[in-house]
């Protein structure tokens, strides 16, 4: 019997080899009871979950994967147990490095779009643990200051995918020392779960935790139960409906709480005054969030994280940070972030993200100014820049038919379905701000006001209210930048022919070439003798645009683009104007 066993358990292995489809399963929907024993370092799940081939064969296996400091205890369909055999996968999906990989044997081959309900059961621990980072050479410290999940006494703060597979995932395994191959990974699995349910009641037991501890969870719906003597468990429930973009986390710790008009914020009790500070900076920021996405829903919540060095995370309807109340105009803009989200609600991460990014730079407009908010902006090019653009773009020459380096077709993202976040969030940033820039304020107002998340089912739906508000079309832009991924523009001023009028000033014709692949409308700038004159033209992809300028003294300089449109290359954005007698 045991050689019987042995030799199943090595032919299991061999499919996990040769031919085994780690992604053709979606779960669909979850429903977890988690107990949480901080003083243990314990988490233990029982629940259900619903998989869907999504492959366009029938399976026999499915995989199902947690991080690498859990062990599987039990999988069954229709409470009769299951065959799996367990193994250990690397992948840095799970901070660890590592996961604890389940190859069930179905109890029957699933067709494509069949479904199968499981019955799961696993536990273990989730120590600090930043074996991925540190094996790729990150100093231990700075690598503890962004992989900081972990259930201990004193605090617990655990996040999902992406950073630990607290509950279960599947997908190919991704290295962080292989490109983008981790953000890739996450991307795929967030666009499989987009409209996946999480149901999640969480058990957390206070003993030997003094006080009364807080537990968070940053789903819809939260309730937060009381304890009532030291040995009972505390109980949250909450719910993701659908996962959408959020990654579940759940955080608890003995924190006293600061509850102003916005904002809700769980704070270490030395630090009531900083909790009192990002309140009042909170009331400070609803003018702005309610004038362009409407009045906050709900209070936004922070958890303050213990270290102050630690990286702030932000997802759903929570921020874990440290309270740094020294840099007013930074945590401003934060909660900015998160005001927009407790207002604006959108299934789609390019409209509920980016608008929350678009907040942000709308705040730092109102900071310093308009250059300030573009400069905000610009911390997002390089990555966006990278992600448009893997291989460099060709020379350039001084031919009108010279084109940029089209963009590697496998790493297309039209923004309207992607789920990887350089796109719905530092491409979509700029993309509200161009709209913004194209129709104005207050159609963009009117538009987004009008906007009802349950009618959004269609992907033009924001288009057509957009447009019923600016009385223009944009559906050109839509196509270029939302519907679907051709890359980004690269402008350059190709002619300038200044032209004596007769009141001894200049009609001045500028002729601007878009090199790449997406059109848009760009700022052009003419500086002057005393000043400049700044007017707009739109410029499709591989086409050139038009633009006359009138004024009144000599034409020194034009510059196309004021850093308000991501492009490949904005070296070659300034054209000097010479021979002209002043």
């Amino acid at each position: 019997m045991k050689f019987l066993y042995v030799f199943w358990a090595f032919c299991v292995c061999a499919v996990s080899c040769c031919g085994l489809d780690r992604e053709a399963f979606t779960f669909t929907q979850y429903d977890l009871n988690v107990r949480i024993e901080p003083e243990q370092q314990r988490l233990a799940v029982r629940g259900n979950v619903i998989l869907r081939n999504d492959s366009t064969s029938p399976q026999k296996h499915a995989v199902l994967q947690i991080s690498s400091t859990l062990s599987w205890r039990s999988i069954q369909s229709q409470e009769k147990a299951l065959q799996f055999v367990a193994q250990p996968y690397a992948s840095d999906i799970d901070h660890t490095g590592e996961l604890s990989e389940a190859i069930v044997t179905l109890p029957a081959e699933i067709p494509p779009k069949g479904t199968l309900a499981l019955e799961i059961a696993y536990e273990g621990t989730i120590p600090l643990d930043t074996t991925r980072l540190t094996r790729i050479g990150t100093p231990k410290e700075v690598a503890s200051h962004t992989d900081w999940d972990q259930i201990n006494q004193s605090f617990t703060a655990v996040r999902g995918v992406g950073y630990v597979a607290w509950y279960p995932l599947a997908m190919e395994s991704a290295n962080l020392s292989e490109g983008n191959s981790v953000f890739e990974a996450i991307g795929r699995w967030k666009a499989r779960e987009r409209e996946s349910d999480m149901q999640l009641e969480i058990n957390y037991s206070p003993a030997n935790v003094e006080g009364s501890p807080i537990l968070l969870c940053n789903g819809k719906s939260p309730t937060r139960g009381k304890k009532e003597n030291p040995n009972e468990f505390l109980v949250t429930k909450c719910s993701f409906e659908p996962i959408g973009a959020t990654v579940p986390a759940f955080a608890a710790s003995n924190y006293n709480t600061f509850a102003g008009p916005a904002l809700r914020v769980y704070h270490l009790p030395q630090h009531a005054s900083e909790a009192e500070s990002y309140s009042k900076m909170a009331e400070t920021v609803v003018p702005l969030v309610t004038d362009w996405f409407g009045a906050p829903r709900e209070k936004a919540e922070v958890m303050e994280l213990p270290d102050a060095g630690e990286a702030p995370f932000e997802s759903g309807r929570l921020l874990l940070t440290p309270l740094r109340d020294d840099d007013p105009k930074f945590v401003q803009m934060t909660l900015a972030h998160e005001l927009t989200h407790a207002a604006f609600l959108s299934p789609r991460p390019w409209i509920y993200e980016g608008l929350a990014h678009f907040a942000q730079a709308l705040y730092r407009e109102r900071q310093d100014g308009r250059q300030a908010a573009l400069d905000y902006m610009g911390l997002h090019r390089a990555a966006l820049l990278q992600a448009e653009t893997p291989s460099a773009p060709t020379t350039v020459s001084s031919s009108s038919s010279s084109k940029a380096a089209s963009p590697d077709p496998h790493s297309l993202q039209p923004l309207v379905t992607t789920f990887e976040e350089v796109f719905y969030r530092s491409k979509a940033v700029y993309v509200w701000w161009m709209l913004r820039d194209m129709i104005g304020d207050d159609a963009l107002k009117k538009a987004l006001a009008a906007y009802q998340p349950e009618h959004d089912r269609e992907p033009t739906y924001m288009q057509h209210l957009i447009e019923a508000h600016a009385k223009r079309d944009v559906g050109w832009f839509f196509d270029d930048w939302i519907y679907r991924d051709r890359g980004l523009p690269d402008f350059r001023v190709l002619s300038v022919y200044p032209s004596k009028t007769s009141q001894a000033g200049y009609l001045v014709t500028i002729t601007v070439e878009n090199l790449g692949g997406a059109g848009t409308e760009v700022p052009v700038t003419l500086h002057i003798e005393g000043g400049e004159v700044t007017k707009r033209v739109v410029v499709h992809g591989h086409a050139t645009g038009v633009i006359r300028i009138t004024v009144p003294s000599t034409p020194q300089e034009v510059v196309v683009n004021d850093g308000s449109v991501p492009e490949i290359d904005m070296t070659n954005n300034t054209f000097k104007i010479t021979g002209l007698s002043k």
